[in-house]
């Protein structure tokens, strides 16, 4: 399909997001952004409120979208919640928050929007996942826990919608510079008195010095732009630094035990005794 896309992202209004929306409304595609909040003033593409943790709010964006429209050619799920804590600390109610956010919330949408995209025969979803789906972090182990099973989700997708001429495929940013320092979800037991206290701080100022320094989100829209632009997109790609990418694309190759190492020693983590 030539001309003007009509695009769906989640989670719009900052970050990632944010800088998709922007990006894609400049190409002169009629993008329409969500988030849970009343749209932001000064935004110039369209805003709707949408909470992904709810079927009903999912359904009624995506039916107000669908009578504007007609249909819905791209969404990028992207909406997303990063909860740190010990697994042990993490209440599961904390963690079904975390897994319905970035899994079910994806899958909430996906739900919504296929019926149409297979009766048009036409369609591109793109996950937004994260380099924390390749490799393990700890004390964000229920987040990567979302991210690790939004790849498998978006691996089976692709096979199920092949048939009906509809793309499926996820990206991976490493550490992008967005407001996730402010936003990041501390479980209730991280305080004072966790046993994993001393660790848990260390780590999430190990990751807060990195987000800050992170890639501009610019570089995850211009990802996911070539993606609209290509055709017929690959299983997944990796985007943001460099190093980041590297060490994930070795993971692979290298024994488990060597990269577990490497990763305590950069998180400044030790074995007992």
């Amino acid at each position: 399909m030539s001309g003007p896309k009509i695009v769906l992202v989640t989670g719009a209004s900052s970050g990632i997001g944010r800088a998709c929306a922007a990006l894609l409304h400049e190409k002169s595609h009629i993008v329409y952004g969500t988030s849970r909040k009343a749209a932001a003033a000064g935004i110039p593409w369209r805003m709707l409120q949408l909470d992904v943790t709810s079927e009903q709010s999912v359904a009624s964006a995506v039916a107000r979208i669908l009578d504007e429209q007609g249909r819905i050619d791209v969404v990028v799920n992207n909406a997303g919640l990063v909860m740190a804590g010990a697994i042990e600390d993490t209440s599961l109610d904390e963690a079904r928050l975390q897994l319905d956010t970035n899994l079910f919330g994806a899958a909430r949408v996906c739900r919504a929007v296929l019926p149409t995209m297979r009766e048009k025969r036409s369609g591109l979803i793109i996950n937004v996942g994260s380099l924390a789906g390749v490799v393990g972090l700890p004390f964000q182990g229920y987040y990567s826990a979302s991210k690790f099973a939004l790849e498998g989700f978006t691996e089976a997708l692709r096979l199920e919608v092949a048939a009906f001429d509809v793309e499926a495929t996820i990206v991976e940013p490493g550490d992008i510079a967005t407001s996730v320092v402010q936003n990041r979800v501390r479980v209730a037991a991280s305080g004072a008195a966790s046993p994993y206290r001393a660790a848990f701080d260390k780590t999430v100022a190990t990751f807060e010095k990195e987000e800050t320094a992170g890639a501009s989100p610019e570089v995850v829209a211009r990802r996911v732009l070539s993606i609209i632009e290509s055709g017929r997109p690959a299983v997944r790609y990796s985007v943001g630094p460099f190093g980041q990418r590297l060490l994930a694309g070795l993971k692979p190759f290298l024994p488990s035990r060597w990269f577990e190492f490497g990763l305590m020693i950069y998180y400044g983590l030790k074995r007992g005794g």
